[in-house]
């Protein structure tokens, strides 16, 4: 990622408490040519992706056809999601979105909306998001919405 990802990202990430922490991890694009499948090279991807999720974990995918959460809204399922006690797992889709095992491995499926955002600026609106509704769990004047 681009320096002013991790530094944006990362101003979010130290504010959240200890049992929020924030871990990136990275899957590398399958390798992309004239001839690329969009479906083969989705699912390339996945196997990577899900590799790296552990089957207690709960599995939200960011897909546009999702459902739209207010902050609010997010707030709820983030006290939702700390009181399970499990780890989060967020998938990001690449270039060519998410696979269909990752979508079913989702338990849900959220949109950020109807805009198509680039990569790394998603994981600066995820950081700022978690954020901002942890700060609403808590009472924390940051949204003041």
């Amino acid at each position: 990622m681009p320096r002013w990802v991790d530094t944006a990202a990362g101003e979010y990430a130290k504010r959240l408490p200890r049992e929020l922490k924030l871990q990136w991890r990275d899957v590398p694009l399958a390798a992309r040519s004239a001839n690329s499948n969009a479906q083969q090279l989705r699912e390339r991807e996945a196997e990577s992706l899900l590799k790296g999720v552990s089957p207690n974990d709960h599995c939200v995918a960011l897909d546009g056809r999702g459902k739209p959460w207010t902050t609010e809204e997010l707030a709820a399922q983030l006290e939702s999601w700390m009181m399970q006690g499990q780890d989060l797992s967020l998938f990001i889709g690449g270039p060519d979105g998410l696979s269909e095992d990752c979508l079913a491995a989702a338990k849900q499926r959220w949109s950020l909306g109807p805009l198509t955002l680039p990569h790394p600026l998603v994981r600066v609106i995820l950081a700022e998001q978690l954020y901002r509704a942890w700060t609403i769990t808590i009472g924390h004047p940051y949204h003041r919405a």
